[in-house]
């Protein structure tokens, strides 16, 4: 298993409120089992940088602590555990926005994937996604808890106006806004070699999705792949932060 974790500030914002981690960790049976956070922060100033850096981290640190025991892994119980995780992060971002006034308000995305044993365990809130490479394309595994995804799926708009329509960036689902949160859960059967794709929406709401696919399909370093990525989504737009995780399986 490998993976690369890029972040960028964008062409126009004057702070990085997205965030990003990944760790393999080898048990004791010889395997390995990677996991791997995005986040976009929201609520002005430093809130969703706070947010999201709150969220990857301590949630990455949960599952070290729960999924995670003796050398063991849990995954019989991966589902409970991940409902676990998101609401502790919730809770945790919830509770410091309350008491701190400076952070009233801030939230953010987040979105997980966890890899063992050839498959791949994802989950999400908000509008960072999650991809799987198959047959020479990019299948979203992920649904965005936005207001245009919403659009689509009425046949009010195209996935091309969303990119430029007014509520673009309204998520109507977030960690930390609320006392609790709902979490979308996803398991994937993997093969040796697939590729995963986690990103903000400064990536998939900048470029064209055929594009984004013919960036990741080129044979190059993951770190090569990753910078071009990150590359197309400046030159497509740049007008937000952009933060991708390839991962191998």
């Amino acid at each position: 298993m490998d993976f690369v974790c890029t972040s960028h500030i964008g062409m126009v914002r004057k702070n990085n409120e997205d965030y990003c981690k990944g760790e393999i960790i080898e048990i004791g049976d010889g395997k390995e089992i990677g996991i791997f956070a995005i986040a976009d922060g929201m609520g002005g100033h430093n809130k969703g940088e706070v947010a999201s850096q709150l969220a990857v981290d301590n949630i990455i640190d949960f599952f070290n602590d729960n999924l995670i025991q003796n050398d063991t892994v849990k995954i019989e119980y991966i589902d409970d555990i991940i409902k676990q995780a998101y609401n502790t992060v919730n809770s945790m971002i919830y509770e410091k926005s309350r008491e701190d006034i400076t952070y009233e308000g801030m939230g953010t995305t987040l979105t997980l994937a966890i890899v063992y044993d050839n498959k791949a365990y994802i989950a999400n809130v908000g509008d960072s996604r999650c991809y799987i490479e198959e047959g020479g394309n990019l299948r979203r595994v992920t649904s965005d808890h936005s207001i245009v995804e919403e659009y689509i799926k009425a046949n009010i708009i195209t996935e091309e106006e969303a990119r430029s329509h007014p509520d673009r960036n309204k998520i109507t689902r977030a960690v930390g806004t609320e006392p609790i949160v709902v979490v979308d859960i996803f398991t994937e059967e993997l093969t040796s070699g697939q590729k995963l794709l986690l990103t903000t929406d400064g990536l998939t709401g900048a470029a064209v999705h055929d594009d984004i696919v013919k960036v990741f399909e080129v044979d190059e370093a993951l770190d090569k792949v990753a910078d071009n990525l990150v590359d197309l989504a400046n030159q497509s737009s740049g007008k937000d932060n952009v933060t991708v995780i390839i991962v191998v399986a």
